[in-house]
Formats: structure tokens, C-alpha cells, sequence
């Protein structure tokens, strides 16, 4: 392991939420390398410290933290001249009073946290914006490592990803190519489907055929493949979208997906076909895949069987 991977596992380590295996790599990596280290001593450090400091928080504190975070959230200002998070950082500082080495990173972290929670509480729209971000804007942040420094300072490196709306007709170029970048969307099918089944209706644009023949022959969810089935349907008379047709025709292991490529390869006579669907009346086990298989021979004088 790198000694960046290491520090960054240095917190769930010492917390115990490493699995056995990172559990053993962290170990011996900080066998070996004394930055690693002195991060882990750190670390132990900052743990025993906020537990020998343990002070009641005052009475009131919580009651009106949750009146200027519901004022807040619902854009109608707080009950003091003071915004909800200077109250919040000050309650923290007068917590932390007498406790300097610590108060600046432990400020940070709290900021931190408080755009990351902010920016899923308060939806877009709402009318609450928050300091350099429009208002239809959201901002998402994943703090990757915090590490204090000999001033007193802390390092934090941090991943940020901002969310975004438009709207527009499903013509417009940035619409469109959005659309295009979401149905190569890895990690959630759903937004597939969606996407695909917008564009369903643009196959006459070469980008958009070509990105539903890609998700007929690739794509893992039949539901995306069958939507892509439906935006082919127009254009099903060309040779490549046949080509692809065939293939899911033979290939395809879901039924539906198999019943809608036949239906659209017969939807005309094809002598080319003939071969492809001999050899599927052979080894078809879907009924109406191979009657449809079937009924098209006949329609063009060719044998059932292949001789």
C-alpha cells in the first residue's frame, strides 16, 4: 500500500472499521514507514485528547441551534443578527475554550461538514443559497484526508462534485448530448432507461442510431435494450440496424428482447434472413420466436430445415 492510501484508512483504522486484510497491509506499511507512522500517532493523540475533554453543552444550545437551522432551511433569516453557523462555530469555540492546539482543525472539519450536509438539505430551488454557489446549484464533497500541521493548521484534500439542472427540448444539442453521456451511464441503470427512452424518438440523428445499436448489442439491462429496440423500429429497413437486429436475434438471452428483433427483422421480406432463421427454427426454445421464424420462411418460399 501507498503511504496516501494508508493515511487515508489511518481514522477507520483506529476506530476498528478497516476489514482484516486492509487491516494487516495498514499494519505492516506502518511497520515500515515512519511518516505512517507518526500519522497514527497523531491520530491516537487527537482520540485521547477529545476524550479527556468532555464538557456539558449549555442548556439552551441545542434548542436554539435547531430554530436557526429550521430558519435557515426555510429562508426566513434567524432569530439573531447572527448567521446560523457563526452561532454554531461560536458555541464550538466557547466548547473549546482553553483548548487551542485543537480548536483550528477541529473549525475546519466542522465547516466542512456543514457544506456537506447543507448541500443535501436544502433542496435546489428552495430559494436558500449559500455562499458562491447559484442558487440552482449543489455541491457535494467528500473529504478524502484531515491532518493537523506544527502551526496549528490542517491540510484537507477533499473531492467536490457539483450538481446541475437544465431544461430544454429534447432537440438541443447540450440536451441531447447529455442524453447520449447518460446512457453510457456505468453505475445505474435506471438513468439508462430514462435516457434511452428519451432519445427513442431522435433516431433519425446518426449520434442517437448509433448510441441505440450500442445499447442493444452492450448493454447489460434488457429494459435499456428493449427501449433501444423501440427507437430502431423506424429505421429497421437499414443494413446496419438489420445487422444488429440479427444479432440480438441469435445472441440475446432474454425473451422479450428476442421477440421484439424477430418481430422487426420479419416486419419485411429478406432473403438474406433465410439462413439466420433456419438455424433458429433448429435451436429456438421461445414458441412464438420460432413460429415468427417460421411463418417468415414460408412467406418466402424457403424450407424450415437446412439442408
Amino acid at each position: 500500500m501507498t503511504c496516501d492510501a494508508v493515511r487515508k484508512l489511518i481514522p477507520l483504522y483506529y476506530y476498528g472499521e478497516l476489514t482484516p486484510e486492509e487491516e494487516d497491509q495498514a499494519e505492516a506499511h506502518i511497520h515500515d514507514c515512519a511518516g505512517c507512522a507518526r500519522q497514527m500517532e497523531a491520530a491516537r493523540s487527537l482520540a485521547a485528547a477529545l476524550d479527556r475533554r468532555r464538557m456539558e453543552a449549555p442548556a439552551a444550545l441545542l434548542d436554539d441551534c435547531r430554530v436557526d437551522l429550521a430558519a435557515a432551511v426555510r429562508g426566513l433569516g434567524t432569530h439573531s443578527s447572527r448567521r446560523p453557523w457563526r452561532l454554531w462555530l461560536e458555541a464550538v469555540e466557547a466548547t473549546l475554550a482553553g483548548f487551542a492546539r485543537w480548536r483550528q482543525p477541529l473549525g475546519a472539519v466542522a465547516l466542512i461538514a456543514i457544506g456537506f450536509f447543507a448541500a443535501r438539505l436544502i433542496p435546489a430551488g428552495s430559494g436558500v443559497s449559500a455562499p458562491s454557489l447559484a442558487p440552482s446549484e449543489a455541491v457535494f464533497v467528500n473529504v478524502r484526508s484531515a491532518q493537523p500541521d506544527s502551526a496549528g493548521r490542517v491540510r484537507i484534500a477533499y473531492d467536490e462534485t457539483r450538481r446541475r439542472e437544465i431544461s430544454g427540448a429534447i432537440g438541443n444539442r447540450e440536451i441531447q448530448g447529455l442524453l447520449l453521456a447518460a446512457a453510457h451511464e456505468e453505475d445505474d441503470p435506471g438513468v439508462r432507461v430514462e435516457s434511452v427512452g428519451l432519445l427513442k424518438d431522435q433516431a433519425g440523428s446518426s449520434e442517437v442510431r448509433d448510441a441505440l445499436l450500442n445499447a442493444l448489442l452492450h448493454d447489460s439491462n434488457p429494459g435499456v435494450r428493449l427501449k433501444a429496440l423501440e427507437g430502431l423500429k423506424p429505421v429497421a429497413a437499414e443494413a446496419p440496424v438489420r445487422g444488429a437486429l440479427s444479432q440480438a436475434l441469435q445472441f440475446d438471452d432474454n425473451d422479450a428482447v428476442r421477440m421484439q428483433a424477430v418481430d422487426l427483422l420479419t416486419m419485411r421480406r429478406d432473403n438474406a434472413m433465410v439462413g439466420v432463421l433456419q438455424n433458429l427454427v433448429q435451436k429456438e426454445d421461445n414458441g412464438y420466436v420460432r413460429l415468427k421464424c417460421e411463418k417468415a420462411l414460408k412467406e418466402m418460399n424457403a424450407s424450415i430445415g437446412t439442408f
